[in-house]
């Protein structure tokens, strides 16, 4: 059985590597603290060039790389996923998006006209990516006052929605925060694939609602005893629904010729450090909410910030990557052939899919293609490369 390798879009724009702070490629830029804003309709550049350039192009390299597709990330400082995705439909030829967002922001009748429509332009390239939200200040940005389980609650009836529409039938529901009577898709929508489901979130209460709807449970990397002790237990929740799901894993690399090289790039990162960097992983190690998958990645990075060193959690495995751009804590760092070692080691815990990252996006897709994916057997013995052009 092949898996499946997407690359991530980089909608809120970035920098040239790990070592630079500004996000000057394309017409997002760093700004004071925590925010991220826009420069203005040419991004700055006289030559008009913008973030919608910059990441077709990335697309467009990971589509030739061998990548299925990407993530269309949604935060408060990204462009808006849907619109990117139908961009990105025409700058493409068999790149698949899958689209980030929140159910409880949007109507499930609306969202599934949309994805039809979508579908049937695209010849079926759309897929989701469905996040419920880490509460706290983030979630009340989006004006969603929800509390954690309840969040889960409503994206489990959100889909039961979406799909009773879909079927094509006069659909009608009454849920405690969805009611919808005798809906159902135009004549000329029907009939479209139904988006795979990649599905996040690291509760009980997320777990309940993946095991009912998603085709693919989507994890953050973390320590690989608590990663297939995670995707155990979501697969016995499906199995018991008498459902299948697969599970995929949400990675950033770094990626170099050599290990020695790799971990340069992680040191140069490191010591390039400035104080407000600093002053954000305190309150990151401080930080407190009902984000069970954040917790997690917390409870597997050190306090003080001494030496990059200290951020090892396993071999070829960093947990200091939220430092140098953002997200996730941890990634994997190494050779071509140690990176591809542990995608496989990831494989064989229960991995069916990859979401990659690397800063800059576009090198770095070309890169990862050329370099590591060759080098990935996957669940056969043959290079996943083949299997994802």
């Amino acid at each position: 059985m092949a898996i499946d390798v997407f690359w991530r879009i980089p909608t809120h724009g970035e920098p040239s590597s790990l070592r630079n702070k500004l996000h000057h490629r394309g017409d997002w830029s760093q700004q004071q603290g925590d925010h991220i804003v826009q420069k203005g309709l040419s991004g700055g550049h006289g030559d008009g060039f913008n973030n919608l350039d910059y990441i077709a192009e990335v697309a467009r390299a990971a589509e030739i790389s061998g990548f299925q597709g990407g993530l269309i990330p949604s935060f408060p400082m990204t462009d808006e996923p849907w619109a990117i995705s139908s961009f990105l439909a025409r700058e493409t030829s068999t790149f698949r998006f899958m689209i980030a967002f929140q159910p409880g922001f949007l109507n499930p009748v609306v969202a599934a006209r949309m994805t039809a429509s979508l579908q049937r332009a695209t010849g079926g390239r759309a897929l989701y990516n469905v996040i419920t939200g880490g509460g706290g200040p983030a979630q009340l940005w989006w004006g969603d006052v929800a509390p954690h389980d309840d969040r889960y609650a409503r994206t489990t009836e959100f889909l039961d929605v979406l799909r009773g529409v879909w079927s094509g039938n006069s659909f009608s529901y009454q849920g405690k925060f969805y009611q919808v009577e005798n809906a159902a898709l135009p004549a000329q929508l029907l009939g479209q694939d139904f988006p795979e489901i990649y599905f996040s979130g690291s509760s009980d209460a997320a777990l309940a609602s993946a095991s009912k709807h998603a085709d693919y449970y989507l994890s953050w990397l973390e320590p690989f005893d608590q990663l297939r002790d995670k995707f155990d237990r979501v697969k016995e929740r499906t199995a018991a629904l008498g459902r299948k799901i697969k599970c995929a894993v949400r990675v950033d690399i770094i990626a170099r010729r050599t290990e020695e090289e790799a971990w340069r790039e992680v040191q140069r990162g490191f010591e390039n450090l400035d104080d407000a960097a600093r002053e954000r992983y305190k309150r990151f190690a401080q930080q407190t909410g009902d984000s069970v998958g954040a917790s997690r990645q917390r409870s597997n990075a050190p306090k003080e910030l001494n030496d990059y060193r200290d951020f090892i959690i396993h071999p070829n495995v960093w947990s200091g990557l939220s430092l140098l751009r953002g997200g996730q804590t941890q990634g994997i760092v190494g050779s071509y052939e140690q990176v591809a070692e542990r995608l496989d080691d990831l494989v064989r815990l229960g991995a069916d899919a990859f979401i990659l990252a690397s800063t800059p996006h576009l090198e770095e897709a070309y890169r990862v293609g050329e370099e590591v994916l060759p080098l990935v057997r996957g669940h056969d013995s043959a290079p996943v490369l083949r299997a994802v052009g």
